[in-house]
């Protein structure tokens, strides 16, 4: 088994493609985000990436794990570990998510009387952010609409990421005002 790894535009997290399929198809949540082993116990594979010291968060896509790190930690030392981590648990065919596992959820919070603006929010993000999110190893999901305002989870290397204000200001918030002119605003929940 081969596992390549990508840097993204978060210095504190590491994009390890293992070449397969990491969440299952039916997977609904279609990502999981972990901070910490406690949230991670739906996740045998998240439990032993927090197991390695210096691992502050994982991401799980469809075909890639997003490793976030300490800031006292040195993915010199770090990358072995998780290498040999994930290619020892795809090697043991052991499952990512056990079974009705569904990761952490979060709510959705909108006036139904917006759920036509809300559909077209969310297609644009499903079509033309996450993709190209997913490249930098990281996810947005919708979590709100209010009085023109979009709020949006950051996930993965998004997460923290020096360039994430950027990115939802100037590209996701424009791209959705030109599309949705009952958007004014965009914001990181």
């Amino acid at each position: 088994m081969f596992i390549q790894t990508e840097t993204t535009p978060n210095p504190a997290t590491l994009k390890f493609l293992p070449g397969r399929a990491v969440l299952p198809q039916d997977f609904s949540a279609g990502s999981a985000a972990f901070t910490d082993a406690e949230t991670a116990k739906v996740s045998p594979l998240a439990v032993r990436l927090f197991a390695v010291d210096g691992v502050d968060g994982v991401f799980l896509g469809s075909d890639f794990i997003t490793v976030t790190k300490a800031a006292d930690q040195d993915w010199t030392a770090l990358k072995p570990a998780l290498l040999g981590a994930i290619m020892e648990h795809f090697m043991a065919g052991l499952p990512v998510i056990d079974a009705g596992g569904e990761g952490p959820a979060g709510n959705e919070t909108f006036d139904p009387a917006d759920s036509q603006i809300v559909l077209q929010i969310k297609e644009l993000i499903d079509t033309r952010v996450r993709p190209a999110v997913a490249q930098d190893g990281g996810d947005i999901v919708f979590r709100g609409f209010e009085r023109g305002v979009v709020y949006l989870h950051m996930q993965g290397s998004c997460a923290g990421c020096p360039s994430s204000t950027a990115t939802l200001r100037y590209g996701i918030e424009n791209m959705l005002k030109h599309y949705v002119p009952e958007v004014s605003e965009v914001r990181a929940v």
